[in-house]
């Protein structure tokens, strides 16, 4: 299997086509075309099914293509940091973190950080928390900052961050005019929500059933910005995390607090036993301080707290003591 192949494989994925995968490589079209079947007949399957010029990738073509993107990355990564260690640079800071999260509260903690502690480079990739755990336990990045929970082996939780949800509304409804909304004010609205069902959802769910809240439908997203953009568009309200809320406001959209418990948790991970470095480290310092300063009603908690927390959430309430940072 050869890096060659590789390449014309994720090309032809991108371009959907052998012809514009070749234009994307500087390769003429039969080109492509070998190292394709030179691949496939390698590893015995087919990748993609044949119409002419257009190609569509089968099953386990569209299987095998996130680890050869992945692949790919991590050599241009190299190529990359060959050419720094040539021209004596540092090391990047390569951080990975969820949408929310390195949307709304990562750049605010790195904007805080010096230029003489924070690298040059850096290196941030959004994903999802399953994702982005993967990519701090197999040290394809330095630290992560995810949605709980983040109990795997292999990672080092420097601490936990709690913060109640709000709700986004229109700026120009009758919602935005309270200063808290009731969940119970929300009866009757269709609700933009979170589609995975084990993390924020669920809590989520739970808080409008003990509230006897029925909505009128529902929008199932993956992204809470996206949830943002359809609540200004009109199409409903959004109880959400409140990184996003708070960290990237949306004009035509207010954010308010709401009368329910319904905690949003993160934490920040590094690979287990390694050295920090001074940039990890103040990073880590950082991020503590933008979110204290950012989401109201902030309280950190130890990285030994996760199995209570987790509890709290799911199974039944601890007892322990909160502090909030101010």
């Amino acid at each position: 299997m050869e890096l060659r192949q590789l390449e014309a494989f994720a090309a032809v994925m991108s371009a959907g086509s052998v012809t514009a995968a070749g234009r994307m490589l500087g390769r003429s079209q039969p080109a492509i075309s070998r190292l394709l079947q030179d691949l496939e007949s390698e590893i015995g399957y087919a990748l993609f099914t044949r119409s002419g010029p257009r190609v569509t990738p089968t099953e386990q073509g569209f299987l095998l293509y996130e680890d050869v993107e992945r692949a790919l990355v991590g050599m241009k990564q190299i190529r990359t940091r060959a050419e720094e260690i040539a021209r004596g640079d540092g090391r990047p800071l390569r951080l990975a973190a969820t949408p929310a999260l390195s949307a709304g509260l990562l750049p605010i903690a790195l904007a805080a950080i010096s230029s003489q502690t924070c690298p040059t480079q850096i290196q941030l990739r959004s994903a999802s928390p399953e994702h982005v755990v993967h990519a701090v336990l197999t040290d394809a990045v330095q630290l992560g900052v995810t949605s709980l929970p983040v109990e795997h082996r292999g990672l080092t939780v420097h601490w936990i961050g709690q913060a109640p949800c709000a709700v986004a509304v229109p700026a120009d409804g009758a919602l935005a005019e309270l200063d808290v909304v009731p969940l119970s004010a929300l009866a009757g609205q269709r609700i933009i929500t979170m589609s995975n069902p084990f993390r924020l959802r669920r809590r989520l769910d739970q808080a409008f059933a003990q509230a006897g809240v029925i909505t009128r439908g529902l929008i199932e997203t993956n992204s809470s910005l996206n949830a943002m953009t359809a609540v200004r568009a009109g199409l409903g309200i959004s109880v959400l995390e409140p990184v996003t809320a708070y960290g990237a406001p949306i004009e035509g959209v207010a954010v308010r607090p709401i009368d329910a418990d319904i905690p949003f948790l993160f934490g920040v991970i590094t690979p287990l036993a390694k050295p920090l470095t001074p940039a990890v480290q103040t990073l880590i310092d950082a991020l503590e301080r933008a979110a204290a300063d950012l989401l109201p009603g902030f309280v950190r908690r130890e990285a030994n707290e996760h199995a209570a927390v987790l509890q709290s959430l799911y199974g039944d309430e601890p007892t322990f003591t909160e502090t909030v940072e101010s």
